[in-house]
């Protein structure tokens, strides 16, 4: 099914709004208002045009900026948290766990480790590869590792 030029103009308005402030609430409702469509429309249509509900787009968007600020400031754990739109260190941690595999602080430590290493592949390419993918629920990425003996993530 393809989409009206219009109608990915205005999801593609609300896709950038979450871009620019992605530690501001972004509920289906307000973004839907964004782009001058029903809640239930833009829901359906934005995972149809971006691949991803918008929760989850947003959800990634927070945990790659709050993977560039572990990377790039002195910032605690805290502030990162609060500065990238969680109201809960915990509900942070988990989810910061959930998508990327290991807690803040060893990314910060494996982030900064991987800086002094020359560059062969353009930097752009190299985060998008390691973008986490939100295409399967946390949950059944949990489910898929304790069937697999990993235990739970």
């Amino acid at each position: 099914m393809n989409q009206s030029p219009e109608l990915l103009r205005r999801l593609l308005r609300a896709k950038d709004r979450m871009d620019r402030a992605s530690h501001e609430e972004w509920s289906v409702a307000r973004l839907a208002e964004v782009s001058a469509v029903s809640p239930a429309h833009f829901a359906r249509s934005f995972k149809q045009a971006f691949g991803l509900p918008p929760h989850r787009y947003l959800l990634s968007r927070r945990i790659e900026r709050a993977v560039a600020l572990l990377r790039d400031t002195n910032l605690p754990v805290t502030e990162i948290a609060a500065r990238t739109g969680w109201s809960s260190l915990g509900t942070f941690g988990r989810i910061f766990r959930d998508i990327t595999g290991d807690s803040p602080g060893n990314v910060r430590e494996r982030e900064r480790a991987g800086q002094s290493i020359p560059a062969t592949v353009p930097e752009c390419h190299a985060r998008a590869a390691q973008r986490p993918d939100l295409n399967i629920a946390v949950l059944e990425k949990r489910r898929r590792a304790e069937v697999a003996g990993e235990g739970p993530a």
